[in-house]
C-alpha cells in the first residue's frame, strides 16, 4: 500500500463542500488512510435503499443491518487482495475476467465453478453463474458446512435415526436452510441417551428401589404424592383434637360453612369441598380409604388404597392410621430418592428403549462420518463462496463508494442509492424521492432541512404498501394539500398510487416568493369577501323569516313604533374628519405620483414591487441557500458526516415542470375558455388618460414640439401657462419691491 503522505488526492466542490474523487485504483486502495471527517457518511442502513442487500450483507460483517466506515475499509482491503487492479470495481459490471483475479484460491473456484457449467473455455464468471452454482451445491447432499440432514443419508434406518435426534434436541439449520444435525448436536444426543440410559438401570439392577418393579412403583409413589398434603393434614387435625377436645369443632368444620355449601349446587369436586377435612376428624382417628370420606377426594384415595396400600400393605388394608401412613412413605422414599435424580433431558422423549436402540446400532459412527464426509468440502463451497463475493464487489462496491465515501452519484444525477423513484403531482417530477418507514418520527428531523417536504403513502394492487417523502424544489406550493394523488415509480418501473398524508412547508423558490405576498393578499380579500357574503347572506335571511313571522301575526296588535333616533353629531363630526384625511392623504399620493417625471414612473413602480416581496424573497433565498439533505437522510437511519447541500440551481434539477417538446405545434384558441376582461383596453384607457393629463399640465411640453405644447394649444388656458405667468407676476413684483427699498434708502 502506498505510503498515505506521498497519496496525492483529488477534490471536487460539490454540495458546498469538498468531496473526494476516485480516479483510479491507488485512491481505492488508500481509502483507509482518508480522514474520515471528509466522508459524506458515517454509517448508512443495509435495507430500504436501493443497493443490492445481499451484497449489504457480505459488507455488513458485524450482522447489525448498518454498514459503517471499517466495514467500507475491510471490504476493499478484501478487493486489494482479491484483484491485481482494485480500480476495476469502480468500473461497475456484473462479471470478472479470470485474468484480473490475483487470489490463486478464488482463481481456481471460479474455473471449477466454470467447468462444472460445462463453460471450460470462458474467460470471466458472472453472478448468474456464481449464485446458480452456490445454489445447486448448497441444496445438495453435502455442501461443506458440517451439517447432515436427513436426505443426506442413504440408509433409512440412519435417515429415522437422524430425524429422531433432530426432533429430540432441535435443529442446527442447514446452508439449504433445511434442518439438520452437526458434530455437537450428535455428540451432544449420545450423551445425554447414556446417562438417561445409566439412571435407568441403577433403578432396574438395585431391588430395593423399585420393591414393585420400576412401573408399579412409579404407579404406586404418584399415588402417594397425590394426597400426601391432604393425609398429612388429616392426620395432624386428629393430633390437635386428641390435645384438646375444644378443637374437635374447629377442625370438623363449623355447621355454617355446611349450610353456606348447602345453599349452593354441589359438585363433589367443588373447591370448597376439597377444601374439607378428608374424612371426619377425631381424637388419634383412623383414615378410611372409603365409605365415608371427602367425596372430592374419593377418587385420589380409591387409587392410593389400589397402587400403594394393598402392593406394600397387604391387600385387607381399608383404612390406615398414622403409623401406617408412615410406614407406607417409608416404602417408596428411596424410590422417590432416586426418582429425584432422574436427568432433565429432550431425549427423554424418544422413550428408553428407543434410545438404548440407538445406542446398540452403531448409527453414531455413522452420522458421524456423514458429517466429516459433508465438512470436508468446505473448502471447495469456501473457494465457490468467495468468488460470488468477489463478483458481488464488482458490481456494487463501486457503487457503495460514490454513495458513501462521496456522493458523486446523487449530484451527478445518476441516482443514487436513497433515490427511490420519481413522483408524478401536480404538474412536476419529483426525483428525490425517499422511502421512510415512520413518517411522523421522519419528520420531526426532516423538518430541519429546510426543503418543502410531502409524505405520500404508496399502495399497489395486491396489498402491496410503502411510505415516502418527496422533496419539491421547484414551482410552487399552491395546489400541494393533503389528500392530493399522484402515481410514484419506483427504480423498477413499477407504478404506485401515491397520496399526499402530511406537508413540511418551507421555500421552494425566490419565484414562488416574489408572488408569495400578492396570493396571500388576495386570499385575504378573497376570505373577507366570502365572510362578508356569509354575513349578507345570513342578514338576508333574518329579513325574510322576519317579515314571514311578521305577515303570520298581521292580525295582533303591533307594538308601539320606536321613536326616531336622533342624528349623534360628534359621530358625523367624525366621519368627516376621517374622510376629510383620507381625502388630503390621497390627494398627497396623487400629487406626488403626478409630480413625478415621466421616466421615473418605472422606478416607482419596481421599487414598490421590491418593497412588497423583498422581505420574502430574502428570507426564501437566505433558506434555499442553506437547504441540506442531511436531516432527510438522517431520520432514515443515516449518519451525514458533512453538509449535503441542496442550493437553488441544483434543487431547481431534482424537481421538473413540464416543457412542450421541441418542435410541438401549438394552438391558443380554446373553445372553452372563460370570457376574458378586456384589461388591456382598459390599461391603454387609463395610460392615454394620464398622458392626455401631464399633456394638459405641462409636464410634456418639454418632450413635444412647440405647436403641440400645451401651452401653445390651450394658451392662457394652460396650467402651465398660468404658472409661467404668476411667476413671472411675482418675480416683477418682488423686482419693484427692492426697487421701492433702493429708492426710500437714498
Amino acid at each position: 500500500m502506498a505510503n498515505p503522505n506521498s497519496h496525492s488526492w483529488k477534490f471536487v466542490r460539490i454540495g458546498g463542500v469538498d468531496q473526494v474523487v476516485f480516479r483510479n485504483g491507488a485512491d481505492v486502495v488508500n481509502i483507509s488512510q482518508l480522514d474520515q471527517k471528509l466522508w459524506m457518511a458515517l454509517a448508512m442502513p443495509t435495507r430500504g435503499i436501493e443497493f443490492d442487500p445481499k451484497t449489504a450483507d457480505l459488507i455488513d460483517t458485524d450482522k447489525d443491518g448498518r454498514i459503517r466506515p471499517p466495514e467500507v475499509i475491510a471490504a476493499v482491503k478484501w478487493v486489494e487482495n482479491a484483484l491485481k487492479d482494485p480500480g476495476d470495481i469502480l468500473k461497475g459490471g456484473d462479471s470478472v475476467a479470470l485474468a484480473a483475479i490475483k487470489d490463486p484460491s478464488i482463481l481456481a473456484g471460479a474455473k471449477r465453478i466454470l467447468a462444472s457449467l460445462k463453460k471450460p473455455d470462458a474467460t470471466a464468471i458472472a453472478l448468474a453463474d456464481v449464485s446458480d452454482t452456490v445454489k445447486v451445491l448448497a441444496e445438495t447432499r453435502f455442501n461443506g458446512d458440517g451439517v447432515v440432514i436427513p436426505e443426506s443419508a442413504d440408509d433409512p434406518a440412519i435417515k429415522k435415526a437422524i430425524e429422531d435426534i433432530i426432533g429430540a434436541l432441535g435443529p442446527v439449520t442447514d446452508r439449504s436452510g433445511k434442518p439438520g444435525l452437526n458434530q455437537a448436536k450428535l455428540d451432544q444426543f449420545f450423551a445425554e441417551a447414556k446417562t438417561l440410559s445409566d439412571w435407568a438401570a441403577k433403578g432396574e439392577a438395585e431391588k430395593a428401589l423399585t420393591p414393585l418393579g420400576f412401573e408399579a412403583t412409579a404407579a404406586a409413589s404418584a399415588a402417594i404424592k397425590a394426597v400426601r398434603a391432604k393425609v398429612d393434614d388429616f392426620f395432624a387435625r386428629c393430633r390437635l383434637a386428641a390435645f384438646d377436645a375444644r378443637a374437635l369443632a374447629a377442625v370438623n368444620r363449623n355447621e355454617g360453612e355446611y349450610l353456606a355449601l348447602a345453599a349452593k349446587d354441589l359438585s363433589v369436586t367443588a373447591e370448597e369441598v376439597a377444601g374439607f377435612p378428608l374424612a371426619k376428624v377425631e381424637p388419634n382417628g383412623v383414615l378410611p380409604l372409603a365409605g365415608a370420606v371427602n367425596p372430592a377426594w374419593a377418587g385420589a384415595l380409591g387409587k392410593l388404597q389400589a397402587a400403594a396400600v394393598a402392593p406394600l400393605l397387604g391387600a385387607g388394608k381399608s383404612s390406615l392410621t398414622e403409623a401406617d401412613w408412615t410406614a407406607l412413605q417409608g416404602k417408596v422414599a428411596a424410590f422417590d430418592a432416586w426418582a429425584a435424580s432422574k436427568p432433565v433431558s429432550g431425549v427423554e422423549k424418544l422413550g428408553l428403549p428407543r434410545l438404548r436402540e440407538l445406542a446398540a446400532s452403531g448409527v453414531q459412527a455413522k452420522i458421524a462420518e456423514l458429517i466429516q464426509q459433508d465438512a470436508a468440502l468446505e473448502g471447495e463451497f469456501s473457494q465457490m463462496t468467495a468468488v460470488e463475493k468477489l463478483v458481488r464487489f464488482q458490481k456494487d462496491l463501486g457503487e457503495l463508494l460514490t454513495n458513501f465515501v462521496n456522493f458523486a452519484d446523487f449530484y451527478g444525477k445518476t441516482g443514487a442509492v436513497f433515490q427511490a423513484g420519481t413522483l408524478y403531482l401536480d404538474n412536476r417530477a419529483c426525483h428525490l424521492c425517499i422511502d421512510v418507514t415512520d413518517p411522523g418520527k421522519h419528520a420531526t428531523l426532516a423538518g430541519l432541512s429546510g426543503a418543502y417536504l410531502a409524505y405520500l403513502d404508496c399502495t399497489r394492487p395486491g396489498g402491496q404498501k410503502r411510505s415516502i417523502v418527496a422533496v419539491f424544489s421547484n414551482g410552487d406550493s399552491d395546489n400541494l394539500m393533503v389528500g392530493r394523488n399522484g402515481v410514484f415509480y419506483d427504480r423498477k418501473g413499477q407504478d404506485w398510487d401515491a397520496t399526499i398524508t402530511k406537508l413540511i412547508e418551507n421555500p421552494i423558490s425566490v419565484r414562488q416568493a416574489f408572488w408569495s405576498p400578492y396570493k396571500k393578499f388576495v386570499r385575504m380579500i378573497e376570505e373577507q369577501v366570502a365572510k362578508r357574503a356569509a354575513a349578507a347572506e345570513a342578514a338576508s335571511s333574518a329579513k325574510v323569516a322576519s317579515a314571514a313571522e311578521a305577515t303570520a301575526n298581521v292580525d295582533k296588535a303591533a307594538p308601539a313604533a320606536a321613536p326616531p333616533k336622533k342624528v349623534d353629531v360628534g359621530t358625523v363630526a367624525a366621519i368627516g374628519v376621517m374622510i376629510t384625511g383620507a381625502i388630503s392623504a390621497l390627494t398627497l399620493i396623487l400629487g406626488y405620483v403626478f409630480g413625478l417625471k415621466l421616466w421615473q414612473y418605472p422606478l416607482v413602480l419596481v421599487g414598490l414591487m421590491l418593497v412588497i416581496s423583498g422581505p420574502s424573497m430574502l428570507i426564501a433565498w437566505l433558506k434555499l441557500r442553506k437547504r441540506n439533505l442531511g436531516p432527510i437522510l438522517d431520520s432514515n437511519g443515516w449518519a451525514i458526516n458533512n453538509v449535503a447541500k441542496m442550493n437553488i440551481p441544483f434543487g431547481a434539477s431534482l424537481t421538473d415542470l413540464p416543457k412542450l417538446p421541441p418542435g410541438a405545434e401549438r394552438s391558443l384558441e380554446d373553445p372553452f375558455a372563460e370570457k376574458q376582461r378586456p384589461w388591456k383596453l382598459y390599461f391603454l384607457i387609463l395610460a392615454i388618460l394620464v398622458l392626455a393629463w401631464c399633456w394638459y399640465d405641462g409636464k410634456l411640453d418639454a418632450y413635444l414640439p412647440n405647436k403641440v405644447s400645451s401651452t401653445h394649444v390651450l394658451k392662457d388656458n394652460a396650467p402651465a401657462t398660468k404658472r409661467l405667468k404668476a411667476a413671472e407676476a411675482a418675480r416683477k413684483t418682488e423686482a419693484g419691491a427692492a426697487e421701492t427699498g433702493d429708492a426710500t434708502a437714498r
